[in-house]
């Protein structure tokens, strides 16, 4: 009782009184978002003196960050909290019933008061173990400013989910890829504020200038990857299973209902990303506080990396330039068995989470029968009974969780040894959510002109 009447009195962000949010109203607030989040992601902590987690470029686009600004948690503290709660309801720990109103709602609840507990412990460890080091007597201000920012984060992704478009844990990932990709093929200013053709377009156009192949070779084939990945994923998008329903109540009248072959979307590769974002993060503030490496590994400049003293935990599951050391003639064997442990890392994991994301988010087969009946639509030729459905569904929704996590993770696991700009997952991600932006606007759209889909679609 004393967790529910915490839950109830949260600071919330008000609903929308309109049953349907529009369309302008939709765009303007995604717009002001995402406008307040590159702002934040530019005002600097006071009172530090280094910023080690300046390193950790690669954990900073998977968290929607920037390291050393008042946003640095990003999205860490929402993910594992969701994380958690997945574990926690699949394994049957916690006995809640996500298919009813309530238990969304107490599932809502729970997700967002760990949220608020991992903002809390994420600041005082980024601050206490010296990753983000203060300055004598600045320790409280700094962790406060973190809280701040993370706080922020949480109630802007909520403005989104209640007022916009998609989440705010999908969109601030986007965001952040957009520009670092941007930032990669374009860059030409170096750390010291000197012209430098560092972006891979420059250097490809200075390698061939200068007739260096080897320099060539490693700037194209990042971008011709990236492309490649960029058109594989939009036409695994378009390969579905789509069910016949008709209306019980207008005879002729019926829709296909497509079932993406990446049912799940991008979430299970989100999940699985910050699993190995916060394990290394946790290996980095361990061993920067310790002072030696851990069971985790050794991490140098932000990576894991094998030594005489072993390699450690993350060393097999991280991602190694596999491409890169082929074009330079620096492969290794090590580095084969490294790529194998970091597929099947995001593969198995990309399976787990896609079963988990399906069962709590009301994608499984029994809450997709419910929407159906709920609708007034059948599947002509089959008794209009919810269990019925539910197991013809199954036929099809099980297999697609699984085959599209396995999918997923695999692609995702494969444009990182290739070497794709940004990273193949951030890639992959960018896509993803671009393209479920994109289904979210034309779902709208379908609602404004069939309002009898509302159901349907959960609305």
């Amino acid at each position: 009782m004393a967790l529910k009447d915490i839950m109830s009195n949260l600071p919330e962000v008000t609903r929308p009184v309109e049953k349907k949010v529009s369309f302008n109203v939709k765009l303007k607030w995604t717009l002001i978002i995402l406008v307040a989040f590159f702002v934040l992601s530019n005002i600097s902590l006071f009172g530090t003196t280094a910023n080690a987690m300046q390193r950790f470029e690669y954990l900073a686009i998977l968290l929607g960050t920037s390291f050393g600004s008042i946003i640095s948690l990003g999205i860490g503290p929402i993910v594992m909290a969701s994380i958690i709660l997945q574990l926690l309801v699949g394994a049957q720990i916690l006995n809640i019933d996500t298919h009813t109103d309530e238990g969304k709602k107490y599932f809502q609840g729970l997700q967002k008061i760990l949220a608020f507990a991992f903002v809390l412990f994420e600041a005082m460890v980024y601050v206490l173990m010296r990753g983000i080091e203060a300055q004598p007597g600045f320790v409280t201000l700094v962790i406060v400013q973190l809280c701040l920012g993370g706080f922020l984060i949480i109630f802007m992704d909520e403005v989104l989910q209640k007022w916009g478009f998609g989440s705010g844990v999908s969109i601030f990932i986007a965001a952040g890829i957009g520009w670092r990709l941007f930032a990669q093929l374009f860059q030409f200013i170096g750390i010291q504020g000197t012209f430098e053709s560092s972006g891979k377009v420059l250097a490809l156009i200075a390698a061939v200038i200068a007739g260096d192949g080897t320099g060539a070779a490693r700037a194209l084939f990042p971008i011709i990857v990236t492309i490649i990945l960029f058109l594989v994923v939009i036409w695994a998008q378009s390969l579905k299973v789509e069910i016949p329903l008709s209306f019980d109540r207008m005879r002729g009248y019926g829709i296909k209902w497509p079932l993406q072959f990446f049912y799940a979307s991008v979430m299970p590769v989100i999940l699985v990303s910050a699993v190995s974002a916060n394990l290394l993060l946790a290996g980095g503030l361990l061993q920067n506080t310790l002072g030696h490496p851990t069971f985790l590994g050794n991490i140098e400049n932000g990576v894991p990396v094998c030594t005489a003293a072993g390699c450690g935990f993350l060393f097999w599951v991280h991602q190694v330039p596999l491409l890169e050391t082929i074009i330079t003639g620096s492969f290794r064997a090590i580095y084969g068995l490294q790529a194998l442990g970091h597929v099947l890392f995001y593969v198995l994991f990309s399976i787990l989470f896609s079963v988990f994301w399906v069962n709590t988010s009301g994608m499984d087969a029994q809450s997709q029968a419910k929407n159906i009946l709920s609708s007034g639509l059948r599947i002509p030729g089959f008794r209009n009974d919810e269990r019925v459905l539910e197991s013809i569904l199954k036929r099809y929704v099980t297999p697609l969780t699984v085959m599209g996590g396995a999918a997923i993770g695999l692609l995702a696991s494969v444009a990182d040894l290739m070497g794709a700009l940004v990273g193949g997952t951030a890639i992959l991600l960018a896509v993803m959510i671009l393209y479920q932006l994109y289904q979210n606007i034309a779902q709208q759209h379908a609602v404004d002109m069939n309002p009898a889909l509302k159901g349907f679609f959960g609305g």
